[in-house]
């Protein structure tokens, strides 16, 4: 796919003309990796920023005893890492590849001119950079208040949003990534998962098949998910 075809699925790219958008495609460097890899540590220099063209990547935190939590999924056509541009000028966190891909590296110092250049630019990364700042809200939200039958609702309700079919009544979807990563995702361990996973089930709300989960009653995992209380 042609670098311009990839930018215009990115919301921070949104409305630009071709002009504005040959610029930007002039500085990105398509970089490709493989599943495991590491595009930048925590800690590590911000060098830049980049756009998620295919494939599946984490932001993600390791304490010092090894353990693992997940901070946000990125998914093909959204932008990560745009903390680069403020700060202390370090990642404030892991990226690591969940899936083979690719992905756009900007370049800072060259992104950074063009948003002297244009408005536009300017515009554009605050609403990318205000949507990422509520969508972490949400998940403190989330973390803070709701259990975890209401967290998992709320991310199948989310993951159906953007990829499941439905047929005869039934939703069908497959899980975007391992059932240990998602336990972290949703602030609690694989064994809380599983039972959880259980429960509905034994409610008659979905099933699960690996990583294929069947819904059987959208509504009531929808209003599963908006609750905060216990489920």
């Amino acid at each position: 796919m042609e670098i311009q075809e990839i930018l215009k699925q990115s919301l921070l790219f949104a409305g630009l003309d071709a002009e504005n958008l040959a610029e930007v495609a002039a500085i990105a460097i398509r970089r490709t990796f493989v599943k495991g890899e590491t595009l930048f540590g925590e800690g590590e220099p911000a060098t830049g920023f980049y756009l998620l063209a295919k494939g599946g990547m984490k932001l993600c935190k390791v304490s010092p005893d090894g353990r693992e939590k997940v901070l946000h999924f990125v998914h093909p056509g959204e932008t990560f890492a745009e903390a680069a541009f403020f700060g202390d000028g370090r990642y404030p966190a892991e990226a690591r590849a969940i899936d083979g891909g690719e992905a756009l590296c900007f370049p800072k110092d060259a992104f950074m001119g063009l948003l002297e250049r244009n408005p536009r630019f300017s515009m554009n990364l605050i609403v990318s950079l205000s949507l990422l700042l509520r969508r972490f809200a949400r998940q403190i939200e989330e973390l803070s208040f709701a259990e975890v039958p209401n967290r998992l609702a709320a991310y199948l309700v989310e993951l159906a949003a953007r990829k499941a079919t439905t047929f005869q009544g039934k939703t069908y979807l497959d899980l975007d990534i391992k059932k240990g990563e998602l336990a972290s995702r949703l602030g609690t361990v694989s064994e809380t998962l599983s039972r959880t996973f259980r429960k509905l089930k034994e409610d008659g709300l979905l099933e699960v098949d690996g990583s294929r989960v069947t819904i059987f009653d959208m509504s009531r995992l929808t209003e599963l998910a908006g609750r905060t209380g216990p489920a």
